[in-house]
């Protein structure tokens, strides 16, 4: 999914102290899609979870009398779109030549390298939309690889009162065989009325976790839909409380807090303002940088890139 602001926010992205929950902040991406996203991450508090560096929520929305989503080709640098479904279902075809659909409860991972461009569309099928859009930031020894593409459904296993699904690293006994360039953890967690979940987890890790549907308590912290609690390193048990009469689903993130600086732009991460720079001329001038989509038949052939900021690219205070 394309960051189809007309106003970005540039991000230097890093750790940073913040404890607690992030809430939501309501992001129109407009564009053809005409579809509005919750944002929790990038945050002004916290930037990133291990090297989780966007998470966008949205649904779940009926797309019987609009458009659904139709995000023209467009590009990436230096990450790997995550995408998660609940419902739907979408088309996504990409310039490495992959052309694949996004379920609920299968994981689509692309990696962009040095630059990718795809395309996504909801099928005519789909009624209702309801997913995550998730983005990992790759290290310095990776952001300038090749494109690729990986496709993975986790089986779901019962722990307690909640099923798990694993859709990258390890947790319990459920491990994900999709290969990461950074330690990740990446699942899905339905937990049942009234229980409570103990989960044993990588102290090295920070973790956070993304509430989809219900109300629950995460490390003591109540949440609301959209909210995201953040655990620092250095635990190695994350409670989890539904004291609700009815279900709830998270997904949980984590990872190593990632020791470089970032720079996020737009679709871009880079590492400074030259990066984003030479990266949006690259694109707007359809360099072989990106490649191509083939087969989109959307109303744009490209999406265009906004205009830059007139100030330099520079590190967003805390």
């Amino acid at each position: 999914m394309s960051n189809a602001d007309a106003n970005p926010d540039e991000v230097d992205c890093g750790a940073s102290r913040f404890s607690g929950v992030l809430h939501a902040r309501q992001v129109p991406l407009g564009g053809p899609r005409a579809m509005t996203v919750r944002r929790t991450l990038p945050a002004k508090e916290r930037s990133m979870v291990g090297a989780w560096c966007f998470a966008d929520h949205y649904g779940p929305q009926d797309v019987r009398g609009g458009p659904g989503m139709d995000v023209p080709p467009h590009p990436h640098t230096g990450l790997q779109t995550v995408s998660w479904l609940f419902r739907g279902e979408i088309e996504h075809r990409d310039s490495a030549g992959v052309h694949a659909m996004v379920r609920p409860g299968e994981l689509n991972l692309m990696t962009a390298g040095a630059g990718i461009c795809h395309s996504e569309v909801s099928t005519a099928a789909t009624t209702v939309l309801h997913g995550v859009q998730l983005w990992v930031a790759l290290p310095d020894t990776a952001r300038d690889g090749g494109r690729d593409f990986a496709h993975y459904a986790p089986p779901a296993v019962s722990i307690g009162g909640a099923t798990l699904r694993v859709f990258l690293g390890e947790l319990g006994v459920s491990r994900s065989p999709v290969s990461t360039a950074t330690a990740l953890l990446g699942a899905q967690l339905d937990v049942a009325p009234g229980a409570t979940i103990e989960l044993d987890v990588d102290p090295a890790f920070e973790h956070g976790a993304l509430l989809d549907q219900g109300e629950v308590e995460v490390a003591g912290d109540q949440l609301q839909v959209a909210d995201l609690a953040y655990q620092s390193p250095g635990c190695d048990r994350l409670q989890i409380v539904n004291r609700a009469d009815a279900p709830a689903r998270l997904i949980l993130l984590g990872g190593p807090p990632f020791p470089e600086r970032l720079v996020m732009w737009w679709n871009f991460v880079g590492r400074t303002h030259e990066d984003i720079v030479e990266y949006r001329e690259a694109w707007q001038a359809g360099d072989a940088r990106f490649g191509a989509v083939e087969g989109y038949a959307g109303a744009l052939p490209r999406l265009p890139a906004p205009v830059l900021p007139g100030a330099r690219l520079k590190p967003r205070e805390r």
